[in-house]
């Protein structure tokens, strides 16, 4: 397999032409193609250029509504509502972010609610932002039911990620991302198109059995992380982003992948907290001795430290993709 090298700027403008080639509206393309390449930036190439084709298959078969207007309202002191209105999740996000932020600085605290959305790729992506203007951000993102309960064999919730990001000096201290499964199912879609097998407590199949291949995987159960304490977090984010939210649950959620049924209509949440309010002035100190404590241990390492190598070295060597990968991506602009 032949790799060429791409700045952050080329992925990202690659992206951005295939997604309004293929339907969507320059906000809805240019605020997922943002988070495309962050993921490349950040190793996470599983929610990278490689998903452009199924974004675009789902602007053309009206998963995704590409000319979508998220519609933001602000009911409330410290509280932002967004329909997304079938559109890219990453666009509602942009749009409520602004509210979210001013209200969090002014009220020390603000939630934000996403409904009728998609897929929001790397959640990090979006708490990081919050990071970034000082505010302790975590969030919250549902998904087509993937995983069974303990004890049975039929899924009821998705993956179900939750991402913490800790503000610092310089953004993000530390981000905590981590879905309710024990890998995200787009490493399992990945091995699927590449023919390669899983490891065997990734998945089971239809029949509750641990499986290696990945295509069984998919008609079958994601395992949870840790058990029944994986689907207790599953069900804790399932319960934020789409009760909370008004968006529809796992269980009435088309799929992320393919292109039956119309859009799954999934949801986001979001929580800013000024960590000074709170913390009476000590929240940077206290930081700072629980990453040492972290730290001081050879072998450990905070959440985030990975991505934050594979950051560095892509803003020094550049981004490297699959040429046949990008060749695909430039097709779909036509």
């Amino acid at each position: 397999m032949t790799e060429q090298s791409m700045t952050l700027k080329e992925v990202e403008l690659l992206a951005d032409q295939a997604l309004q080639a293929c339907g969507a509206s320059a906000l809805q393309a240019s605020s997922l193609a943002a988070g495309v390449a962050a993921a490349e930036r950040d190793g996470i190439s599983s929610h990278g250029l490689v998903y452009v084709p199924t974004y675009c298959e789902h602007l053309r078969c009206g998963k995704v509504i590409g000319q979508a207007q998220p519609v933001v309202e602000t009911p409330r002191p410290g509280s932002v509502m967004v329909d997304a209105g079938s559109g890219f999740a990453h666009a509602a996000i942009r749009a409520g972010f602004e509210p979210l932020i001013a209200m969090a600085r002014t009220n020390g605290c603000a939630a934000l609610g996403i409904n009728n959305s998609y897929n929001c790729g790397v959640l990090a992506f979006h708490t990081e932002r919050l990071a970034a203007e000082g505010l302790l951000g975590l969030g919250f993102t549902n998904a087509p039911a993937s995983i069974a309960p303990a004890g049975g064999s039929t899924p009821v919730i998705g993956t179900n990620p939750f991402s913490l990001a800790v503000p610092g000096p310089e953004g993000a201290t530390f981000t905590v991302d981590q879905s309710a499964s024990v890998v995200a199912k787009s490493e399992i879609m990945a091995r699927a198109r590449n023919g390669e097998a899983i490891p065997d407590h990734w998945a089971k199949d239809a029949q509750g059995n641990p499986t290696t291949d990945p295509n069984e995987a998919l008609k079958g159960s994601m395992a949870p992380s840790g058990g029944y304490k994986g689907f207790g977090v599953g069900l804790l984010v399932e319960v934020m982003a789409a009760a909370l939210a008004g968006a529809s649950l796992g269980i009435n959620a088309s799929p992320f992948s393919g292109t039956a049924g119309g859009p799954p209509k999934t949801g986001q949440f979001f929580l800013a907290l000024d960590p000074q309010l709170f913390s009476g002035g000590l929240f940077e100190g206290q930081i700072q001795s629980l990453c040492e404590a972290v730290q001081s241990q050879p072998e450990a390492q905070l959440p985030g430290q990975r991505r934050r190598r594979h950051r560095e070295k892509a803003d020094a060597e550049g981004i490297v993709v699959p040429s046949e990968l990008v060749v695909k991506v430039e097709a779909l602009r036509g």
